[in-house]
């Protein structure tokens, strides 16, 4: 036999938290062939004396739905090793839409994933995941449902509760998304029409997610001063339907609720005893979103377009800057838990503002002559809310502590942009370097079952996640001495070092540290037999 693919001579980890051993891995038509000592001719051989050879990485949280139907390499993925990214994060997506929000969460995805010349013409999650499986994609991609898309679908962007009927033709509509491979159900409450759907609506359209025994990905409530009644919503909510939880990019927002994060954790290992529960973290003590998170919850009231109006009015600008300094029960206010001065942008749509990128609050307010608000107001207005931010939040022995817990799995929670959090370039290897290889928080074979094996149960991915015969030749290769991030807050779009080789189904999508354009991904659908 002539394999397609042989790697020689490398320590291999399987994934499953064991250690290394020493072995070729030889790769045939997309699938893991043999493990072990292999004789036999290759069209291609690569001798990974030195290296470590491990299943790719999976990142659990990803904002590469737009992205991809323009940039189908996905290249700051596959350059820290991951192989699959699983988009449909927060509750918000491109998919299912309907024409008559078109406009407005058009407006409202470009502050979250960016800004790209895409003609929307799906409507359904099967049409996008069709469209996506076209292109040549470099990683694999896994969706999921988002709760946004399909309260908007059903009821529009009003902030009122749904009614039953409402909440079935929810629940069908999740049938739907799921029967068209989406691997769970995302929501983010922060960011509407998510954060509009009470405790009971959650619950009854999670219980769609009990019958496949899918995740609950959800960014919770709050992240900051109400964090434990937040996750005490989110534990009722699993024991009411039945559904597994899997929390988004878990963390403890702002230094002056440093003191909660005893008691999150506490929380958390309790919740276990009766819940399935995992999480992921990207590896900083500093997040990224959607700059319109700055305005208070009603200020999104509507949707996009009434967003823009309030901005636009005098007096509404005036219970907004009050609201923030105020401060309303239950809501995570980034200009609290953050400051301004921690609060910087990191992309916008048009040239105008293009100064203003890598800038934090007062600093815009200082370059308009302004105050900070209406600075940041006008901005928001002037880009039609398509701006994106960094804002740094919390302690890096918080982020140690989080890193080292056995329910954690890595992530990158990654949005592009003009200059983008570093973790969109480096998450990965930065876990592999400064965390495993510096700072050894956990073995390597450990991190190496957290990134794979660990979240291919989490999301049912069949036959990924292990160095296993017949499963997909989904492959890492990297240098477990230099493997390292390089992207930085103020250089972030550099690639990772010391991952010298990526296969995504057989096929190199990194080779000898060079991007690989072409087919090699594809979708990755969940599978109801």
């Amino acid at each position: 036999m002539t394999y397609d693919l042989l790697l020689k001579n490398g320590m291999c980890y399987a994934g499953d938290g064991k250690e290394g051993f020493r072995a070729d891995v030889a790769v045939k038509d997309g699938k893991i062939a043999a493990v072990g000592s292999v004789q036999a001719e290759a069209r291609r051989t690569i001798d990974a004396a030195g290296l470590a050879v491990a299943p790719g990485f999976i990142d659990t949280h990803s904002h590469s739905d737009l992205v991809a139907l323009v940039e189908p390499e996905i290249a700051n993925k596959t350059t820290q090793g991951v192989t699959t990214d699983i988009i449909g994060q927060d509750g918000m997506s491109l998919a299912p839409v309907v024409p008559e929000f078109l406009s407005s969460w058009e407006k409202t995805m470009a502050g979250l994933e960016g800004q790209y010349p895409v003609d929307w013409k799906w409507r359904s999650a099967e049409d996008y995941l069709k469209r996506l499986d076209a292109m040549p994609l470099g990683p694999n991609l896994a969706y999921l449902a988002p709760t946004g898309n399909i309260r908007m679908c059903v009821m529009g962007l009003e902030n009122r509760p749904a009614t039953a009927s409402e909440i079935d033709m929810m629940k069908d509509l999740l049938e739907k998304c799921i029967g068209a491979g989406a691997v769970g159900l995302s929501t983010g409450l922060i960011y509407p029409p998510s954060n509009y759907m009470t405790e009971d609506e959650i619950a009854a359209v999670t219980s769609v997610l009990t019958k496949y025994n899918l995740p609950f990905v959800i960014h919770q409530r709050s992240e900051a001063d109400d964090i434990l009644n937040s996750m005490d919503e989110v534990f009722r909510i699993s024991r009411k339907s039945g559904c597994p939880i899997h929390f988004s990019h878990f963390k403890v927002c702002g230094m002056k609720n440093a003191h909660l994060f005893d008691a999150v954790m506490k929380k958390l290992d309790e919740g276990e005893k009766d819940i399935q529960l995992s999480f992921d973290q990207y590896p900083y003590a500093a997040g990224s979103t959607t700059f319109s998170v700055i305005l208070p919850p009603w200020a999104h009231d509507g949707g996009a377009e009434k967003c823009l109006a309030r901005l636009a009015d005098k007096d509404a600008r005036a219970r907004m800057k009050a609201d923030i300094a105020k401060g309303i029960p239950g809501w995570d206010n980034f200009v609290d838990f953050a400051g301004m001065e921690n609060i910087f942008v990191t992309f916008v749509k048009t040239p105008k503002n293009a100064d203003l990128v890598g800038k934090n609050m007062i600093e815009i307010g200082q370059i308009r002559g302004k105050d900070p608000f209406d600075a940041s107001f006008d901005l928001l207005l002037e880009e039609e809310l398509a701006v994106g931010l960094v804002d740094f939040y919390g302690l890096e022995e918080h982020v140690e502590a989080i890193i080292a817990h056995r329910l954690q799995n890595p992530c990158t929670d990654g949005i592009l942009g003009a200059r983008p959090h570093p973790r969109v370039y480096g998450s990965f290897s930065r876990i592999l370097g400064r965390y495993v290889r510096e700072r050894k928080l956990m073995t390597l074979p450990e991190a190496i079952r957290k990134m794979t094996s660990r979240p291919a149960s989490i999301f049912k991915l069949k036959e990924r996640g292990l160095l296993r015969e017949g499963y997909a030749a989904d492959i890492a290769i990297f240098d477990p001495e230099t493997v390292a991030d390089k992207a930085t807050y103020t250089d972030p779009m550099q690639y990772s070092a010391g991952i010298p080789y990526v296969v995504v189904s057989g096929r190199l999508v990194v080779d000898g540290n060079q991007v690989v354009k072409g087919k090699a991904g594809k979708v990755l659908r969940f599978d109801k037999e």
